[in-house]
This record gives C-alpha cells, structure tokens and sequence, in this order.
C-alpha cells in the first residue's frame, strides 16, 4: 500500500477537501494530507461542535457507494489514496 509520501497524495497541494456529514448538517473543510487519524478525529469534533471525549465512528464513500469504517491510521491512509485517485477528490465523511 503506498504511504502518504505518494506523489500522488500530493497533486492538489497536500490538501485533502473534506465534507463531514453530522447531525442533519453538511460541513465543508480541507486538511492536509498527512493528517493523522486523532487529528482528524479532533478536527471533525471541532467542526460538529463536538466534545473532544465524545465517541466518534468514522464513516467515508467510497466510489461504489459503499460505506467504509475509518477506525485507524492505516485505514486512514487508504481511504486519502482512494480519494486522490478520483476525479472529485473529496472525502466524505459521516460521524455517528
């Protein structure tokens, strides 16, 4: 599996557009691409407006449709690659 140094991880300027998906609302923000999965975790509570103790589930589409756990950082790692070889490269997020 490539690593996050993967050129191309890189193409958009480090930068990976995330749409979180929480409590009927949709918020829009980008992170880095070598975000870890606890700063993305603190990010995404930050942005719902979530304690930063509050459970979190991690949830992306992929291009099937198909939800996807995000629950580590290699999972993590993967689902920014998969991102980044579509056309949209967004990552959509749904926090339970």
């Amino acid at each position: 599996m490539p690593s996050r140094t993967d050129p191309k991880m890189d193409r958009s300027g480090g930068r990976v557009r995330l749409k979180a998906h929480y409590g009927g609302d949709i918020l829009i923000t980008s992170v880095d691409a070598m975000t870890t999965f606890k700063d993305l975790c603190e990010e995404v509570r930050d942005m719902c407006g979530l304690h930063q103790q509050h459970p979190l589930t991690l949830k992306w589409v992929d291009s099937e449709g198909d939800p996807c756990t995000v629950s580590s950082q290699m999972e993590l790692e993967e689902a920014f690659r998969l991102v980044c070889q579509g056309r949209d490269e967004v990552l959509i997020i749904h926090g339970e």
